[in-house]
């Protein structure tokens, strides 16, 4: 029995890498004509939020009417679809004993993922149009900026992702602070492991100074997660005191 249980284990993991490497080989060499399940949707979003009309251009991807902005396949935010993909299946074999439950739950992960990156990807791009229009400041160029932005929108959901998965599963926050850096393990493999497997080193400086932007921003997009846990912490300590205090009396 005990070899049966980690026989189903080692295929829901199998499962699950071969889905993210199966996606990622197919993006790697996918076209716009081959992604417009996720780049027509996206471009249709960001039409409803910014007013802007687009038009698909085969083999290239969904054009302004202006022609001032592509959303290309570089744009599409599969990347993202992988890491989140993998934080919510991952996070389920890690917890879930039964190994029933993790079948259905791998599908699930998939659409799940899938709606996240749209709705993540609509934000990026919408804001990258109302970026493009600022003048050139001394601090980020324009290619710096579209940089810092993408990986802010995209650490950040996939963050705000976790928690609230975490607290739909379990329906308590407790440790969630220290569990909330999984996420981030998740995003680092996917984001800098992976390119750095590749020989994405090769690159030089470029390569290096997007691995700074990679690994800080998300940690300071914990920061005031962590001030807001911590600050509850101490809040709810005060009210266990002030109760006991008041029973005592």
């Amino acid at each position: 029995m005990k070899q049966k249980l980690i026989c189903y284990r080692i295929a829901q993991w199998a499962v699950v890498l071969l889905c993210a490497i199966a996606l990622k080989l197919y993006y790697s060499n996918a076209n716009a004509n081959q992604l417009r399940w996720i780049l027509a949707p996206t471009a249709m979003f960001v039409e409803l939020i910014s007013g802007i009309a687009f038009e698909f251009e085969s083999y290239a991807g969904y054009l302004s009417r202006d022609r001032s902005f592509l959303i290309a396949p570089s744009c599409a935010g599969v990347n993202f679809l992988i890491t989140a993909f993998l934080m919510l299946s991952v996070r389920k074999l890690l917890k879930e004993r039964l190994q029933n439950n993790v079948w259905g739950f791998i599908p699930a992960a998939a659409l799940i993922a899938y709606l996240v990156t749209l709705v993540a990807n609509t934000i990026r791009i919408v804001l990258a149009l109302q970026l493009g229009r600022l003048p050139e400041n001394s601090w980020l160029n324009s290619q710096e900026l579209h940089r810092v932005e993408g990986i802010f929108v995209y650490s950040g959901f996939l963050l705000l992702l976790f928690v609230v998965s975490e607290k739909m599963s379990a329906g308590k926050t407790s440790g969630l602070l220290r569990e909330s850096f999984f996420p981030l393990l998740v995003y680092y493999t996917t984001t800098l492991g992976i390119p750095l497997a590749n020989g994405g080193y090769r690159q030089g400086a470029d390569f290096w100074q997007h691995s700074v932007f990679v690994l800080l921003i998300p940690l300071l997009l914990i920061l005031p997660f962590a001030v807001l846990c911590w600050l509850r912490k101490h809040v709810d300590a005060d009210s266990d005191i002030e109760t006991k205090i008041s029973e005592a009396i």
